[in-house]
């Protein structure tokens, strides 16, 4: 659901999405049919032993009435068929019901991949422009709401479905009379669906929307955990978050209050129909059209006939929520991926390491122009900082280069080639990067510093921990590198987790290099060893150079000075200086701040 969505609107197309769901078991066909099959036969081997036991009913009532006595050997043969049946039955049920099952899970594992995959395809633009925690509940809660829906009810619906034909079948079988008091369950069950049934799809949307929108807030809420402990705004957040929770607490309990109706509507139904059933069955048996047998088997047929539809009632409203989970997931899935490599080059290798801007054009809104006719050439091998205001374009410039975004006019040129004519994958894997935040799994130093290589060896991993002077802090960690550390890199210092990343970087050897304000959440001290260890990076290397902190960047070969999306000074630290402009001013700030 985008953004704008209101979390009150219901299922857009509750039918075009079962539709859609049911074309996703077009691949199981064989074991749906083979389900359906052992689902059909226990059913209907279910719906025989009522028949069974109206005969033994018979053969009791009879023997009374004739004064000829029981005849126990009949009545046990046909209450040992009811028992045969009954055990047939739910073998038969057993078996289709697995089938189900298997099929099931290997239609939502299928689904999960495609999700899994489909947010690797995503463009950058669209993942910017959703809350991590809303992207996070389509993923997880969705996804699990749909398992459960579709496991729990998949069994129930289709066997609904049989025994109220099948019953239904027999019942005008026994008598038309009493079935057509029986058929008055379905306009008062479809009058029941009718006013809680779309009531509670409306709820379950409003339900899942607003789980993850605080699903986003929560998110947001630990990932800035120390920054609200800082600024006091605990109080706030709080405040945010039960707002949030107490929007969850009144679509949920709104939503489980209509579905849970839905049952107990049924069951009155069904006992207000009994009853007809039962008084005009005794005004029947009393004329001599039925015996006690007949009626006592549609009576047990009655109950069989109205339980499926009071079942379906019940599943009904999982479906609505089912269907609000379903929808959103293929909204996700139905967003465009990005624009597909042309393989224009599908051999391409770098070899120089020269990159050229050509009057290049973007912009994030097709209204609003950004980078207007930028103009850059750097050669191989040389380091080009990008200094500028927040917002001037600096990451923009290198998200352009890798890709993440396409220029809307001119182009990018890597070793006189067009990028957009390279796979993304051959664009990338030269290219190497270390970020202002960073990023470490849980696992290990070694392996964090491995990851960026996969045949990387031990002697390449200890090589790439030199360098970035790794090892000097590992050597007092009691495991050595063998020390596992948490998701965020919580056990080791700020400092300490950049120089990781840089040994990341080391380890993947690459031929161009993005260094992104990495040394500005450092503090002055570990600075000096992260700048030179990144200066040990950039040797020989094509290096873009996101500089937070000037003075890191005064041996730059190429210095570029942006604002407002434009390039307004180039040059080397001296000789911008020497003009006294953009640069100076700068550079004067930064020399004040320190």
């Amino acid at each position: 659901m985008s953004e704008e969505q209101e979390p009150h609107e219901k299922a857009q197309n509750f039918w075009k999405t079962v539709a859609t769901l049911t074309r996703e078991f077009r691949y199981e066909r064989g074991p749906m049919i083979l389900g359906f099959v052992g689902l059909l036969a226990g059913t209907c081997l279910t719906i025989a032993g009522p028949y069974v036991l109206g005969l033994a009913t018979d053969t009791v009532f009879d023997g009374f009435t004739s004064g000829n006595g029981i005849d126990f050997g009949v009545l046990a043969r046909l209450l040992l068929i009811v028992v045969v049946l009954h055990l047939v039955a739910e073998s038969f049920t057993f078996a289709g019901g697995w089938l189900f099952n298997e099929a099931i899970q290997r239609v939502l594992y299928a689904l999960r991949e495609r999700v899994e995959n489909k947010v690797h395809r995503l463009p950058l633009k669209f993942l910017d422009s959703q809350k991590r925690g809303d992207l996070l509940s389509k993923l997880n809660n969705d996804l699990d709401n749909l398992n459960t829906a579709l496991n729990q009810n998949m069994e129930t619906i289709v066997t609904s479905l049989i025994t109220v034909l099948g019953v239904l079948a027999v019942m005008f079988w026994s008598s038309w009379e009493l079935t057509l008091v029986a058929l008055t369950t379905i306009p008062l069950t479809a009058v029941v669906i009718g006013i809680l049934g779309v009531r509670s799809q409306a709820q379950f949307r409003m339900q899942w929307s607003q789980t993850g929108k605080l699903n986003a807030h929560i998110e947001e809420s630990i990932s800035g955990h120390e920054l609200l402990t800082i600024y006091n705004a605990t109080p706030q957040t709080t405040e945010t978050f039960a707002r949030g929770n107490t929007d969850v607490f009144h679509a949920s309990r709104k939503a489980q209050l209509l579905s849970g109706s839905m049952m107990p509507a049924m069951m009155f139904v069904s006992n207000l129909v009994f009853v007809g059933i039962a008084v005009v069955g005794a005004v029947r048996v009393a004329s001599g059209a039925m015996t006690l047998g007949s009626v006592q088997a549609f009576i047990q047929y009655s109950r069989q006939f109205s339980q499926p539809l009071a079942q379906l009632g019940g599943v009904a409203s999982q479906l609505q929520s089912a269907a609000a989970s379903a929808e959103r997931v293929y909204e996700l899935l139905n967003q465009p991926d990005e624009v597909a490599d042309t393989g224009g080059h599908p051999d391409f290798a770098l070899t120089h390491g020269k990159v050229e801007f050509r009057s290049v054009d973007f912009s994030y809104d097709p209204d609003q122009p950004f980078i207007s006719d930028l103009n850059l050439t750097v050669e191989g091998g040389q380091t080009v900082a990008i200094v500028g205001h927040t917002g001037s374009g600096k990451t923009t410039l290198v998200n352009l280069l890798l890709r993440f975004y396409d220029v809307t006019g001119g182009a990018i040129y890597l070793d006189g080639v067009d990028i957009r004519d390279i796979d993304r994958h051959q664009l990338r894997s030269p290219i190497g990067m270390v970020l202002q935040d960073t990023w470490l799994f849980s696992g290990t130093i070694y392996d964090n510093i491995a990851y960026g290589r996969a045949d990387a060896t031990r002697d390449d991993v200890m090589a790439a921990a030199e360098a970035a002077y790794v090892d000097r802090f590992v050597a007092h960690l009691p495991d050595g590198y063998d020390t596992v550390i948490d998701e965020t890199g919580g056990n080791v210092s700020a400092g300490e987790r950049q120089l990781i990343t840089i040994a990341r970087a080391f380890v993947s050897n690459p031929e161009i290099l993005v260094l992104d304000e990495a040394t500005s959440s450092v503090d002055t001290r570990t600075e000096v060893l992260v700048q030179e260890a990144m200066n040990r990076l950039r040797s020989g290397r094509t290096s873009f150079v996101i500089a937070h902190r000037l003075s890191t960047i005064r041996n730059a070969d190429l210095i570029v000075v942006m604002e407002a999306g434009r390039i307004v000074e180039s040059g080397t630290h001296k000789e911008l200086l020497s003009r006294g402009g953009k640069y100076a001013d700068l550079h004067a700030a930064s020399v004040g701040e320190a």
